[in-house]
């Protein structure tokens, strides 16, 4: 991560085509943003702030579009460049934080997965068939990891239909709430109503952190970064519009979820919406909406275990993390052993972590990762590019960093406890390969 991708090897190598224009740029960020997380974290939020869920998903959709106008700036100004990792290494220069940045990205897509595994497991799946929660969550990571091993990049094609499948079920949701409201059955006085027992704004700040959860994915945006036709006007345009059209869809859900069902039955359920589907009495078999789900929680944990596996192996290609971690599977090219140590440590959290737990700790980490991003926007403020960009006003990424800090306050010692174990594992890692890489060294100078 020390060399910016664009000088030397865009010299001798030719670059990717830039064949992607705003609405598919849009598409793309809308697929990623919208996604599982809707599917499973409406009761959650439900037990924290009652039927007033509008609430933290509009403090969650601010502190988004505020992250949002920074990444718009440093992929816009540096559109050759990967990530938060890569902007954090131009701004300080200093490896350690480079490879800290990343892991924590690293970590924040094992946790996802690991949390979507639950998810995976439960009333969604047992609307279907009775098994036990733990067993069925384990193979469900076996199996993707199987799919990852072949070689999941080259298939777009599952993953376009798969993204169809989850939205098209958002808009189940939507349009039976409606019906339930206009045939006067809903109760629109629940959505001003807040959790017996837990003071108002307390419990607005603790479901923001679970509300923004449901907005993750649009960082992955940089990565289309080489790809992107005119990216200095195509980047703001998809991915405020994106991120603005995932929020009223989420608000959509959450006022209809409340209408329809109370927030005590809400926060009860595993697969809220699947309990808002069949209550609407409109006569959706559950378990095609429990299918619909499945693929959903499905296609958001795979995702995120490829994005996990490739950090590792990015950071093991920089020299960041030890070398095992780059090497690749002879015939499919993937990379093996960051695949399989992701598969297990998700196995691990889904076996010890619950879906609110483990969902909290993602979205410390890439609190820490957006943090990051912020404060990097504003030390490159002074780096001076030769092509037009868009700039974000100085005031936004302060206010960016501001409200990410007020989220961060909000995380219990637990959460916090957990990330400051994947800092020390990841520190050691970082050690180790620093330790190998010096020996490899004077081993080559005798």
């Amino acid at each position: 991560m020390t060399n910016d991708p664009g000088t030397a090897t865009s010299k001798t190598q030719p670059g990717l085509k830039r064949a992607i224009g705003v609405p598919l740029l849009f598409a793309f960020i809308v697929g990623d943003t919208l996604g599982a997380g809707i599917y499973t974290l409406v009761g959650t939020m439900a037990a924290d702030v009652g039927g007033a869920l509008w609430i933290p998903l509009l403090i969650a959709l601010v502190v988004a579009m505020l992250t949002a106008t920074t990444y718009a700036e440093l992929i816009t100004k540096y559109p050759h460049a990967g990530g938060a990792a890569r902007y954090a290494d131009r701004a300080f220069g200093i490896p350690y934080v480079s490879f800290l940045v990343g892991f924590l990205m690293m970590a924040s897509g094992i946790t996802t997965a690991a949390a979507l595994a639950n998810a995976f497991a439960g009333d969604y799946l047992t609307a279907l068939i009775d098994v036990p929660a733990a067993p069925a969550a384990v193979v469900f990571i076996i199996l993707l990891t199987l799919i990852n091993l072949r070689g999941v990049r080259e298939s777009l094609g599952a993953n376009l239909v798969a993204s169809i499948i989850e939205v098209t079920g958002l808009v189940i949701v939507i349009v039976v709430a409606g019906i339930v409201f206009t045939s006067g059955n809903g109760e629109p006085s629940r959505l001003l109503e807040f959790a017996p027992d837990v003071p108002p704004l307390q419990g607005a700040f603790a479901a923001s952190i679970v509300a923004f959860f449901s907005f993750l994915g649009f960082e992955s945006a940089a990565n289309m970064a080489e790809e992107v036709r005119n990216p200095s006007k195509a980047y703001p345009r998809a991915l405020f519009g994106a991120i603005g059209t995932a929020g009223f869809v989420y608000l959509l859900i959450a006022i209809g979820a409340v209408i329809v069902l109370p927030p005590a039955e809400l926060a009860e359920s595993t697969g809220p919406l699947l309990d808002v589907v069949a209550a609407s009495g409109v006569g959706i078999p559950p378990g095609v909406f429990s299918i619909i789900a499945l693929i959903a929680i499905a296609n958001g944990a795979l995702l995120f275990m490829v994005m996990a596996s490739r950090v590792g192996y990015g950071l093991s290609e920089a020299e960041l993390l030890p070398r095992a971690f780059s090497r690749v599977l002879p015939g499919r090219g993937t990379p093996w052993v960051s695949i399989i140590v992701v598969a297990a440590l998700t196995i691990v959290l889904t076996l010890t972590g619950n879906l609110a737990t483990l969902a909290e700790t993602t979205v410390l980490l890439l609190l820490l990762v957006f943090l990051s991003a912020n404060v990097s926007v504003l030390v490159l403020k002074k780096d001076k590019v030769d092509h037009d960009h868009f700039s974000a006003p100085r005031f936004m990424p302060i206010l960016a960093i501001i409200a990410s800090v007020a989220l961060l306050t909000q995380q219990s010692a637990t959460i916090w406890l957990g990330a400051g174990a994947y800092i020390v594992v990841g520190s050691l890692l970082f050690l180790a390969a620093r330790a190998g890489r010096k020996h490899e060294e004077r081993a080559n100078a005798s």
